[in-house]
């Protein structure tokens, strides 16, 4: 679908947009002026939308006489249903959300450890093109892209998820289905409303956008200046290990991304994470502790150490097995022995197919649907 940019919106005939997740405040405000009222209208009704309840342009909205029916008539519902919900017994909530096109895209909600707080993983694309060979979302393909209508729906079911769990969503990560860079214009149009004061009021600090390594894409989120947070998904400190696991990495290696990372860093103040799941004999021996610590060396950056959770047979035909927990502390403490700020990331959801994809495939392949 083509950009329903302000141009377009000026023009006449006004073209019916998908949804009022679609929309910036800007092009809903020319919406109502075409249609002969206030623009001031438009921020009343997306905060409405966009607030913790996640209402859908709530009854308590003051709007004039005949704009909510022209509204109902005009606008579609929601950009998405809920197709499935499961939640893990750590709380871990995860989303099988279908779109209009009958496609359908994961979102998670995981618990905080303080008892009022949640996190939240959003995806951008339908599948994921990236072929990194232990992930379940690249076993059913790229579909399409998110539109940036689709990503804020996420952001809304989370935040009501959150709020029915007496929590409230305070982090979000773009760590779901697909590559973030390779949507990037729509991404960054999703955390635009989302993060908008007069909108979603989320706050920039609060977003996290990760990435395999895309360097234009790493390059293109620093120049767009938003403050928000960088996770690189490295996974191997070398380039032959992680080529292997990732197949971007045979056209970006380690170097190229370290760097583009360090350019994202002194450009926008934000320490950038550097996601490592451990595969047990592939990427977790002591040796290659020591190599991504003398990587690190020098550049403020912190890595976040991931459990693996096992997918089945990968598109290459292996199998992946999680690092024991022995092996896990030992990486970890390594990798502190050297001066590495590391961390160890809980494994969330595994009774309730919590790796990014599962859900999806798990529901394709029994056609839960039909």
């Amino acid at each position: 679908m083509a950009a329903y940019g302000w141009a377009h919106c000026m023009s006449s005939p006004i073209p019916a947009p998908r949804s009022l997740t679609d929309l910036t405040a800007e092009e809903l405000s020319a919406w109502m002026e075409a249609h002969g009222y206030k623009a001031a209208h438009a921020i009343r009704v997306l905060r409405g939308l966009y607030e913790a309840k996640g209402e859908r342009v709530r009854s308590s909205v003051r709007m004039p006489a005949g704009l909510r029916e022209l509204m109902a008539s005009t606008f579609p519902k929601e950009a998405a249903s809920l197709a499935r919900r499961q939640v893990s017994e750590d709380g871990t909530t995860k989303l099988l959300l279908r779109l209009a096109d009958g496609r359908t895209v994961e979102s998670v909600l995981m618990p905080d450890y303080h008892p009022d707080r949640a996190a939240g993983c959003l995806s951008s694309q339908v599948g994921c093109a990236m072929g990194c060979d232990f992930c379940a979302t690249t076993q059913t393909g790229f579909e399409r892209n998110l539109t940036s209508g689709e990503i804020v729906e996420q952001f809304i079911w989370l935040r009501r998820a959150a709020r029915a769990a007496g929590r409230t969503l305070r982090t979000i990560v773009f760590m779901g289905m697909g590559e973030p860079m390779l949507n990037l214009r729509n991404v960054l149009a999703a955390v635009k409303r989302i993060a908008d004061p007069a909108l979603g009021a989320f706050g920039w600090r609060q977003i996290t956008i990760s990435t395999v390594g895309i360097v234009p894409g790493m390059d293109e989120l620093r120049e767009a200046d938003l403050g928000v947070h960088l996770a690189l998904s490295l996974h191997a400190p070398d380039d032959v290990t992680r080529a292997d696991l990732l197949p971007m990495g045979k056209r970006f290696d380690v170097q190229d991304v370290l760097v583009a990372a360090d350019r994202y860093q002194a450009s926008s103040g934000r320490i950038t994470t550097i996601q490592y799941c451990l595969l047990d004999g592939v990427n977790d021996s002591l040796a290659q502790a020591r190599d991504l610590s003398r990587l690190l060396d020098g550049r403020h950056m912190r890595v976040n150490l991931l459990r693996y959770n096992p997918t089945g047979l990968s598109l290459r035909g292996r199998t992946y097995a999680a690092s024991s927990m022995e092996k896990t502390e030992a990486f970890l403490a390594e990798l502190r022995a050297h001066g590495t700020v590391a961390h160890l990331r809980r494994a969330r959801g595994p009774d309730i197919d919590a790796a990014c994809g599962q859900l999806r495939r798990r529901a394709a392949e029994s056609d839960l649907w039909d």
